[in-house]
């Protein structure tokens, strides 16, 4: 295994002054791996019998990005014995044995998890996505003489706390500040770096690719509203076939948008659409909304419908009539957009010339510039949502159209 001149700085760092490691910039930079083995090798090299923390945004990621490629580096096989089991790594050689617990920050509840424990080191990947109550927490447990932190992650906004405070001022933390590009991997062939150059636009290729903490603004899909020719479909769709879905965004008040979607040949086309807006033509109930969604469905085989996760009562309807197949949609928005915004890019997502709110809405989308974190304005973002839900549950999960684990 060769390593670049900055993943030789992660696996020296644990034998310089520093106190805390912080590896920031683009995604597949090689920043996870070599920190992970560098933390584990400096670890077994310095302590013994003592407990470790690693830390992703949940434990199932921190387990993928974490674990999983640990166990599977052959140097570590041969050198050590590795077992893992309720969410604890036990490494061990000889007499010496490390214990490292799996812990998840996805909130500001998740500081409870982590009280209570001593530990030596603790490893923080996705640290950006963390409240800074549960990274003070994280912390506030490294209590043994020599202990250490390691921070990585990806940039968000410039606001973040995270920049502010340890980014930014790296010499107040005695922390030593790396800052990772596509080049620093090369184990990344120049066809996949072309591949993952070509895969985000606007704001993600900022941060991914450029590695930088900017703020998101203005219009959140310009590639459709620069060159929306590239994207709408006119005349017949008749005989089109594929696999269909439906998504929605429910209502009551505010409109209900749903989408008729075929995927077919690694494109996925909106073929019509039904909207309905409640201020102005009255509000529904579920009974009403259910009929809607088999008219819009009629003569179509439907796999699943996907619907706004929040809308249980209407969820519940659909499953009580037994028609359709149905899945509460995967509501993460800033991953939602990022996805569909890479699948846009790369000419996945078309739509019929019928489908006006829809269209209308790629126009209105925006991001609110008067929030410090990475916020959409909640107006004129139906269709957007229902859209969104259908390319991150369905295309990004199901047929794995996108990179959609971006750290």
């Amino acid at each position: 295994m060769s390593f670049s001149e900055k993943q030789k700085q992660i696996l020296t760092f644990p034998y310089s002054e520093y106190s805390a490691l912080i590896c920031d910039g683009a995604v597949r930079a090689g920043k996870t791996c070599v920190m992970s083995l560098s933390f584990v090798l400096w670890a077994m090299g310095s302590f013994n019998g003592q407990n470790f923390g690693i830390c992703g945004k949940t434990v199932v990621s921190a387990e993928r990005n974490i674990i999983r490629p640990l166990m599977g580096i052959r140097y570590l096989q041969q050198q050590f014995k590795i077992h893992f089991a309720n969410h604890v790594l036990t490494v061990s050689r000889g007499n010496k044995s490390n214990h490292f617990y799996i812990f998840g920050g996805k909130d500001e509840s998740s500081y409870q998890l982590i009280q209570g424990i001593t530990l030596a080191g603790v490893l923080l990947d996705e640290v950006a996505l963390m409240p800074e109550s549960f990274v003070n927490q994280a912390l506030a447990r490294c209590s043994v003489d020599g202990s250490k932190y390691w921070f990585n992650c990806n940039p968000e906004g410039p606001q973040h706390w995270f920049y502010q405070d340890w980014v930014l001022h790296p010499e107040k933390h005695n922390a030593l500040h790396l800052h990772f590009l596509l080049d620093d991997n090369p184990s990344l062939s120049e066809e996949k770096k072309q591949e993952y150059y070509s895969s985000y636009t606007g704001v993600f290729y900022d941060r991914y690719i450029l590695g930088l903490w900017v703020v998101a603004e203005g219009r959140v899909y310009p590639m459709f509203t620069d060159s929306p020719d590239s994207f709408i479909r006119h005349g017949s769709l008749a005989g089109m076939d594929g696999q269909w879905f439906v998504s929605i965004d429910y209502g009551t008040l505010n409109p209900c948008s749903m989408g008729l979607w075929c995927v077919q040949d690694h494109k996925a086309t909106r073929v019509k659409e039904w909207y309905h807006d409640g201020r102005k033509e009255g509000q529904w109930t579920d009974e009403e909304y259910y009929e809607a969604l088999e008219k819009l469905a009629a003569g179509y085989y439907i796999r699943k419908v996907i619907v706004d996760p929040s809308a249980a009562s209407f969820l519940e309807c659909i499953r009580r009539h037994r028609k359709f197949s149905v899945w509460a949609a995967d509501n993460d928005v800033l991953d939602g957009i990022r996805v569909t915004s890479s699948l846009l890019h790369a000419g996945m997502l078309q739509f019929h010339e019928s489908c006006k709110d829809i269209i209308r809405e790629f126009g209105l989308y925006r991001w609110d510039e008067k929030q410090n974190s990475d916020t959409v304005i909640k107006e004129n973002d139906h269709a957007m949502d229902d859209m969104r839900y259908f390319c991150y549950t369905v295309l990004a999960r199901e047929f794995r159209w996108a990179d959609w684990k971006a750290r």
